[in-house]
This record gives structure tokens, C-alpha cells and sequence, in this order.
């Protein structure tokens, strides 16, 4: 008799016929193939008894699904975002939510370079006009992409795997990823820039490989497509919003732009009226990167496997919301792995680009315990914002960093020391290092030191930190432009390496300030760096 109900549901998107067969062959399972839930509450009654819940894009599971789901033990999605699940409502319920991070790496790079080729010999175009009835060989002149200047915007596995078809093709290759070190970089064969301006002023051809984030959202905006020279030819395989849709639809008309390749869009579906469906020069598929036969068998083989191994063995595989560690061990270390995700994500809004290394040093009581998981936490925390916090989890960390060259090691300081509890993250490079340590005061996690400086911060909310002049009128300097712009400081923290010397200010800070607010404190006599760090509370 079955044990457990796995439904695999969709929106006309199911997952590989072998990944459906696999868990059909076990007897254990009852499987339900429901591909026509397009409403949410088609959804909640067809999961009311499931055990497992498999979708691709096509369908949510929402909060409501979650609540109606009492059995729900685990979700998986064959694919890589995790956007249409509700993660902190399955995490609250003890949901553990699976993905398949690295089964269309291959091809999404290479639809980019099918991209990338359509577009330098205007092949759609070409193959319209004979479709018309039309022989027209001079309006179609194309380029070679030998011994053109490609610029990659980002060097994960999809980046990684597009430059070295791109070598083959005999393009000489730029590169900028602030989370690729150089070592990595002279392995791949590839030129790095550390800025991003630098990197695509020269380019015949940009494709586009990062995750979408705050700081990556519009990153080729109409000043900095401007600054490109005139003809680049665009690609856009990654997330729709990287590039600011209306300002390319604007250059591609004025002739500045010569051409692009998206397969993602700012709004999908496009609108009919959507600026850059009516310019010049383009090509558009319907988001299909990872839409090959080989790639859905890949992670509907994968996530079904995922699937039957936690039902039956209770193993976790690429989680994104839960470790790989059974339930004994996460009550003893649980708080320390929250806590290094936390202070992982704090360094990485601190240290400087193009680290070479994370060290992560344990001493007091915690270090006589396993903390594996916990350092990978950090490093987890560390890594969202280089590559997406839906490609990272605790059981692919390691394999994301070696990928960017990052070395990755841990240490203990045996005996007693000031703190009973003490992790300390340190991230860098040969010329710069950011060091955070962290510890527990009253079961409650706290910053306890900054670059060796002590300090006092609950890690939540919005801290600023910033570095100046030790001299009068600092303090009141800060709290005048804060004030002004309605920003309140909760807590603060104050450090110095000697009286006259240079001085550290930690602000705990009821809301984020913007960007204009910073740069005016940057501008304040004395001050020598800032950096705003923001934190889920």
C-alpha cells in the first residue's frame, strides 16, 4: 500500500516522462500528474493530501497551498528559481524546498550563443524575406564574431561555458564578475575587469549572466550603453531587468546599438506594445535558455530523485531552505548556522571585490563541535549576492566557490578566549581584508568586532558603517544629515585604534537610507569609507 502521494503539478509544463516514471516504479508512492492547475485553488485541492509537491515555473506554491498541503513534507522544482514557492512559509511549516541549480547550464549557454550568432548574421530576418517570397542578399550583411571583443557579465557556470565556446570562435574575451578572483580568471583564459564600465566600452558583443539583484538591476542603463561604443550587439539569456528594456529599445532606433538577443524580458509575457518588440535589429525567444530535451530530462530525472530520497531515506539535496544534517545535530548547531548565513551575508556587503579567500576561525566551545554546515552556512550567506540566493544552498557552496577561485577554509583556536562562543569571517585578497566575528550574549546573536575593532550590534535591519577622522563633531555630523532625511538611529557603537587615530561608527538604523543620503554623509570632512549593510530582520 502506498505510503506517500506525490503530486506533480503544472500549467502544461510537466516534468521528463523518465523523472515520472522513476517515482511511479516505486511502491511507496502514489503519483498524480495534474498538468491543467492554473487557478490557486485548483492547486490547494489537488495538494491537500500530497506528501510531495513537483512543479516547474508554471505553478505556485503558495501560502495557501502550503496551509492546505497537512501531509507536505517537501517541494521540488525541476528548474532553478524558486520564485513561484513560498519559501518562508514552507520553511516555518518544516517544508523542505529542493531545486535543480545545475541541469540547464549547458543549455542556456548555449541558446546565448545561438543568440549571439543569429543576431551578428541577422538570420531571422534573412529567413523572413524568403519566407515572403524574397531574394535580398545585400540587406543582410553580417559580422564574423573571429577576433571580435566579447564582454561576459557574469562568470558562474553559464558565463564559464559561454567563454569557452567564445574562445573556439576565436573572440577575445573580457570578463567582469566582482566575485571571480584572478587565479580563476587566468585558468578560464579570459581578461578581468574589475570595473564594469571598463569591461563593456570596448565590446562588440555583451551577453549577460548574472543573477538579478539591487545591485545588478539595470545594470546596462542608457548612461552606461551610451558609454559603449557605437554597434554593440547585446544578449540577454540571464534574468529579464538587467537591462533597462525602454532605454534599449530607444538606442537600438537611434542606431547607437547595433543590434540584440533577449530571451527575457523586464515583464513576461511582453506586452504588444512593449518598446523594444518595435526596434530595429533584434531577436526574441520566449524564454527558452533551458527549454531542450535534454535539460528537462536532466532536472526532471534529478528532482525526482531529490524527491524519493528525502520521502524514503529523509536526505536533503540542493535545499534551498534547509541543511543536509539530522535533527539532533540542527537543534545543537541551528542558532550558529542562522547566525553564519547572517554574517556571511554582512561580510559580503564589505569586503572588497575579487577575493581570493574565506577563512572562517572558531574558537571557544563552539569550535569543539562539528561545524561544517555551519561554515558553509557563512559561505552560503556570502555567495547569494555574487550568484542569486535561489543557485546557492548549503550542499552546492563549496562547488560555486571553487568555481570563482575562492579558497575556502576553516580553523580553531583551542582553550578558553574572551568569548565563550566566537566565529570570525575573513574575507580578501592579497591587498585587502574584511574580518567580521560574531558571538552569542544571552542566547542572542551579536557583531562583537569589525577589522579587529570591537563593537556591539544585533545583526538585523539596516547597519551603517563608517570610518572617519577621530575628531570632535563626527557623530553629531552624521545624526544632523540622518535626522534630516528622517532617518533614526536605534543603536550605535563607537571604536577607535587611538585618540586622534581613525575611528569606526557602527549605526543600528530604523530604516534604509538611500543612496543620495550616503553619498551626502561620504561627503562629510573626515570621512574615509562607508558601507551600508542591509539585513532581513
Amino acid at each position: 500500500m502506498a505510503q506517500f502521494k506525490i503530486l506533480i503539478a503544472g500549467n502544461n509544463d510537466p516534468i521528463s516522462s523518465i523523472g515520472i516514471d522513476l517515482l511511479k516504479a516505486e511502491p511507496a508512492f502514489s503519483v498524480e500528474v495534474n498538468m491543467n492547475l492554473k487557478a490557486e485553488d485548483d492547486m490547494v485541492e489537488a495538494s491537500r493530501d500530497a506528501h510531495a509537491i513537483i512543479v516547474r515555473s508554471g505553478a505556485k506554491v503558495t501560502a495557501k497551498v502550503i496551509a492546505a498541503a497537512t501531509n507536505l513534507k517537501v517541494v521540488g522544482r525541476a528548474g532553478v528559481g524558486v520564485d513561484n514557492i513560498d519559501i518562508p512559509v514552507a520553511s516555518k511549516r518544516g517544508v523542505v524546498v529542493m531545486n535543480t541549480p545545475g541541469g540547464n547550464t549547458i543549455s542556456t549557454a548555449e541558446h546565448a550563443f545561438g543568440l549571439m550568432m543569429s543576431l551578428s548574421r541577422k538570420v531571422p530576418q534573412a529567413h523572413a524575406t524568403i519566407m515572403a517570397g524574397k531574394w535580398d542578399r545585400k540587406s543582410f550583411q553580417g559580422t564574423e564574431l573571429n577576433k571580435k571583443t566579447l564582454a561576459i557579465l557574469g562568470m558562474g557556470r553559464i558565463g564559464t561555458e559561454f567563454a569557452k565556446r567564445a574562445k573556439a570562435f576565436g573572440m577575445n574575451v573580457v570578463a567582469y564578475d566582482p566575485y571571480l578572483s584572478a587565479n580563476r580568471a587566468q585558468m578560464l583564459q579570459v581578461e578581468l575587469r574589475d570595473d564594469l564600465d571598463e569591461a563593456v566600452k570596448d565590446a562588440d558583443f555583451i551577453t549577460m549572466h548574472m543573477p538579478l539583484t539591487p545591485e545588478t538591476k539595470h545594470m546596462l542603463n542608457e548612461t552606461r550603453m551610451r558609454l559603449i561604443k557605437k554597434g554593440v550587439r547585446i544578449i540577454n539569456c540571464a534574468r529579464g531587468g538587467l537591462i533597462d528594456d525602454n532605454a534599449l529599445a530607444k538606442l537600438l532606433v537611434e542606431g547607437h546599438v547595433g543590434g540584440a538577443a533577449l530571451d527575457v524580458f523586464e515583464v513576461e509575457p511582453p506586452p504588444a506594445d512593449y518598446p523594444v518588440l518595435n526596434a530595429p535589429n533584434v531577436v526574441f525567444t520566449p524564454h527558452l535558455g533551458a527549454s531542450t530535451e535534454e535539460a528537462q530530462e536532466s532536472v526532471g530525472i534529478e528532482i525526482a530523485e531529490q524527491v524519493r530520497d528525502n520521502l524514503l531515506q529523509g536526505t536533503v539535496v540542493n535545499a534551498v531552505n534547509m541543511p543536509n544534517i539530522d535533527p539532533k545535530t540542527l537543534a545543537e548547531i541551528g542558532p550558529f548556522l542562522r547566525f553564519g548565513e547572517i554574517l556571511g551575508r554582512l561580510i559580503s556587503q564589505i569586503a572588497a571585490q575579487r577575493a581570493d579567500f574565506l577563512r572562517i576561525n572558531y574558537s571557544g566551545k563552539l569550535g569543539e563541535l562539528d561545524t561544517t554546515l555551519v561554515s558553509r552556512g557563512v559561505l552560503k550567506g556570502y555567495l547569494e549576492k555574487a550568484v542569486g540566493a535561489d543557485q546557492v544552498n548549503l550542499i552546492n557552496a563549496v562547488g560555486i566557490a571553487e568555481n570563482l577561485g575562492l579558497r575556502f577554509t576553516e580553523s580553531r583556536v583551542p582553550g578558553p578566549t574572551e568569548f565563550s562562543d566566537l566565529i570570525e569571517v575573513e574575507v580578501g585578497n592579497s591587498e585587502n581584508t574584511a574580518v567580521i566575528s560574531g558571538s552569542f550574549f544571552g542566547g542572542d546573536p551579536r557583531i562583537v568586532k569589525i577589522n579587529g575593532r570591537r563593537v556591539e550590534a544585533k545583526p538585523e535591519g539596516t547597519l551603517l558603517l563608517i570610518e572617519n577622522d577621530d575628531r570632535p563633531g563626527m557623530i553629531g555630523a552624521y545624526g544632523t544629515i540622518l535626522g534630516k532625511h528622517q532617518v533614526n538611529i536605534a543603536n550605535m557603537s563607537l571604536s577607535r585604534n587611538t585618540e586622534g587615530g581613525t575611528a569606526l561608527t557602527l549605526l543600528s538604523l530604523d530604516g534604509t537610507p538611500k543612496a543620495e543620503v550616503v553619498n551626502e554623509l561620504e561627503k562629510v570632512e573626515g570621512v574615509k569609507r562607508i558601507h551600508c549593510m542591509v539585513l532581513d530582520a
